[in-house]
């Protein structure tokens, strides 16, 4: 009975065991087999690796290659903290290099997150230094961060990038698919402890095109210097200016008050970052004289001898038109009306013109539409159409009040005038990867006759009697407008807040440089001539012999 017993024990052992061996021949055949393949793969995916290799950001250069934005390396710090041993020792060696406290550095290391950021965007001599000390569970992912090399040197204009790399603002956001380049990709096989055995370059890293911008650093420091003076003198709200060669549209020099540091955006106010010179709409004023006594020449109606009786006040509807000073009736001729700048003489001029002409000057000259400058955020202005004229309309909008306007649209349809009577957009960049950009197409508003005498009648401007005689600079012929516009508030013109303004060019018969300065509720003086063409002068004193600008 024992031995019965212990032959069945035996039996089941036996059988037992070809089960079990079965079953592991039938894993074998299926790791072997069925699964091998995917097994494979699994195996080489641990010890093979692929990083992204960032691509840099295209550069941003002036005219003459001095850099105005350019990409560095960097790198963001992340720790495995499961595999931090001794993490207070590890914090203490990595404090002074992430530029953080121990206790800070510490904290972070003790989450038992598995994947915790120490850093972003370190940069590359600091991350190198990190990398050499060797810690496991330390690790360094390749980026590039944004560097703009002149700090507030027309930050308004180049703009700036989001943490992810594109762009946010300015050229950065307008030119964001060109600047971006292409991320490579490396292929790295590891050994049994991790060490690289092998690094292939599976793609290769292509970087963003470089721009070459019109502007000009020397000029644009000049400028900017300029207008931080009339910021810290009159208190304005904002002020812009823009200087530009009238013949091509290029733009020389862009700058926005209050400044804003491109490497530390946030430490100004919101409202700096904007870029007034595409985007304030304003009533231009006098400036805008020009305008309507450009489509009178052109349509024949007057000469720059053309007098008119000049009444001490003028009813047209429900308005009273006075000039800026007070005078008795007198007799001026059109070069006379913008010299002084006559409210009174512009409206009497665009009673020649009519509603319907004066109408088609007005968008002859560009406004009411976006100019086409490659700048983001271009407004087109406001500008009403006849049928919502009123009986007074026509006693106002001659000398600009009534629409509104940005002080590219201002600067564009001057440069018109400069230039013999091409209308053209504004430009910024020169060049792409080192290609020339072609001009902007222009078309033809008014003769170059009629070009001709405006600016001989904006010279008078500049000369003894005119608005902005004090701008003038001895030596150099120059022509110009002043403006001093109320600032309209709640439907009312307010009669202690205005927009000071001057837009001139230089020399007069053949002008090379174009500026025009908007300064935005400026304090104390209020008027174009004291406030907005001083800075000008200044500017284009500067500016004539640094371009090598002749003074006729």
């Amino acid at each position: 009975m024992a031995v019965r017993d212990l032959d069945r024990r035996i039996a089941g052992i036996f059988l037992a065991f070809v089960a079990l061996l079965g079953l592991a021949l039938i894993k074998a055949v299926d790791f072997g087999v069925f699964r091998a393949s995917s097994l494979q793969q699994a195996a080489v995916s641990q010890q093979i690796t692929r990083d992204v290799l960032p691509a840099p950001r295209g550069t941003i250069t002036d005219r003459n290659g001095v850099d105005l934005a350019i990409s560095e390396s960097a790198d963001d710090v992340i720790a495995d903290d499961f595999l931090i041993k001794q993490p207070l020792a590890t914090a203490q060696k990595l404090a002074p290099l992430l530029g953080k406290p121990v206790l800070t550095v510490l904290a972070l290391l003790s989450k038992r997150d598995g994947y915790v950021h120490l850093a972003r965007l370190l940069p590359a001599d600091r991350a190198t230094q990190i990398s050499k000390l060797q810690i496991n569970g330390i690790s360094l992912l390749p980026r590039t961060t944004r560097f703009y090399p002149r700090g507030w040197a027309a930050s308004q204009v180049i703009g700036s990038v989001h943490g992810s790399g594109t762009g946010a603002s300015g050229l950065e956001y307008f030119y964001n698919h060109q600047l971006t380049g292409t991320d490579g990709l490396r292929r790295i096989v590891n050994d049994a402890i991790g060490q690289p055995i092998s690094i292939d370059d599976v793609r290769a890293t292509r970087p963003g095109a470089t721009f070459r911008l019109t502007l000009d650093s020397a000029l644009q420091d000049e400028v900017e210097q300029v207008l931080a003076g009339v910021g810290a003198q009159y208190r304005p709200k904002g002020a812009t200016a823009i200087f530009m060669n009238p013949q091509t549209g290029a733009i020389l020099a862009l700058a926005n008050w209050p400044r804003v540091n491109a490497n530390d955006p946030t430490s100004a106010p919101t409202y700096a970052s904007q870029d007034r010179a595409v985007n304030f709409n304003y009533e231009p004023g006098s400036t805008f004289k020009a305008v309507t006594v450009a489509g009178a020449l052109q349509d024949g109606l007057v000469t720059p001898s053309t007098p008119f009786n000049i009444p001490s006040v003028l009813q047209v509807a429900d308005r009273t038109i006075h000039d800026a000073e007070a005078h008795g009736d007198e007799t001026l001729s059109v070069a006379g009306i913008l010299a002084k700048s006559s409210n009174i003489g512009a409206d009497l001029i665009g009673a020649k013109l009519g509603a319907n002409r004066f109408d088609y000057w007005v968008r002859r000259f560009g406004f009411g539409a976006k100019t086409g400058v490659n700048l983001p955020g271009e407004d087109g202005g406001i500008i009403l159409p006849v049928s919502k004229y009123s009986g007074s309309s026509m006693g106002n909008l001659p000398f600009g009040q009534g629409e509104s306007v940005t002080p590219i649209q201002m600067a564009t349809a001057y440069a018109a005038i400069a230039n013999g009577g091409i209308l053209r957009p504004a430009h910024i960049v020169d060049a792409i990867n080192g290609k020339p950009v072609p001009l902007p197409a222009g078309h033809r508003i008014i003769s170059p006759s009629t070009a001709a005498e405006l600016r001989g009648m904006l010279r008078g401007v500049l000369g003894e009697g005119g608005t902005a005689s004090g701008a003038a600079i001895p030596g150099y012929d120059m022509a110009g407008k002043t403006g001093t516009a109320n600032i309209a508030i709640n439907g009312k013109y307010s009669n202690t807040e205005f927009i000071a303004s001057f837009v001139g060019m230089v020399p007069t018969n053949h002008p090379q440089l174009l500026g025009m300065v908007v300064v935005d509720e400026p304090q104390g003086s209020i008027y174009g001539g004291s406030v907005a063409a001083p800075a000008f002068q200044k500017i284009v004193g500067w500016a004539v012999p640094y371009l090598g600008i002749s003074p006729h």
